[in-house]
């Protein structure tokens, strides 16, 4: 039984629909990862996924229930964590309060002492306010709260966008770290290198539609290049 499934899945921003029929799965820790080019859906899908957009009932199954139309809240108990485009911190909060909020109820794997060995710059800065941060901490920071609420599935959203190529190496480097504790990852990327090089199974967007899916090893580049522009 996967961990997660979608079944035709559709999504709409008031009566513009912005997924259609989007089936896919996602097995105990595996990485799989979506491309696409902007507009394609893949945010929209993380989002619906999060629950911070409506779907309708048998569209989202986790561990085989239906989770179709839950609230964002109950899917993060059940472990189904965003790291949103952005990164979205509170810039009031320092660094160390941010990562407390992302485990404000939660207990589990992941310690702010874990988060600091995963990301040692943190606890070099924890008592900075988050805006202080550059763009790569500022991102490691908001996979840091994220992982605080113990994650069966985390969901990460373009965390490439905006950085530097050395930063973005880092960044990907730990994915296996995380991994390793038992977690799905699913990463929303328009870069096709980063995702290819991290994924055991890719799936590629265009205007709201899957186009392709498979292992990176089996994808030609032709093949990857007509599903990602339509051509």
């Amino acid at each position: 039984m996967p961990l997660l499934e979608t079944r035709d899945l559709t999504a709409s921003y008031g009566d513009f629909q912005a997924l259609f029929g989007i089936s896919l799965s996602i097995e105990e820790r595996e990485t799989i990862a979506i491309i696409g080019a902007n507009g394609a859906g893949k945010s929209t899908f993380l989002k619906t996924i999060a629950g911070l957009l409506p779907s309708q009932p048998g569209s989202i199954l986790f561990e085989g229930t239906d989770i179709g139309g839950a609230r964002a809240f109950n899917n993060v108990r059940r472990g189904i964590v965003l790291v949103p485009e952005g990164r979205r911190l509170f810039p009031s909060l320092s660094v160390e309060e941010n990562l407390l909020i992302g485990g404000y109820g939660r207990s589990g794997r992941w310690t702010l002492e874990r988060v600091y060995e995963l990301f040692p710059i943190l606890a070099e800065r924890r008592a900075q306010p988050a805006t202080q941060l550059s763009g790569g901490q500022q991102q490691m920071c908001a996979i840091g709260r994220a992982l605080m609420a113990d994650p069966r599935i985390l969901l990460c959203d373009e965390i490439s966008l905006g950085l530097a190529p050395i930063v973005i190496r880092d960044i990907y480097a730990v994915l296996p770290n995380i991994r390793a504790e038992g977690t799905a990852i699913v990463v929303v990327e328009q870069d096709i290198v980063q995702a290819l090089g991290v994924a055991d199974r890719v799936y590629c967007f265009q205007e709201g539609r899957m186009t392709l899916s498979g292992r990176p090893a089996e994808l030609t580049r032709d093949a990857i290049h007509a599903a990602y522009f339509g051509v």
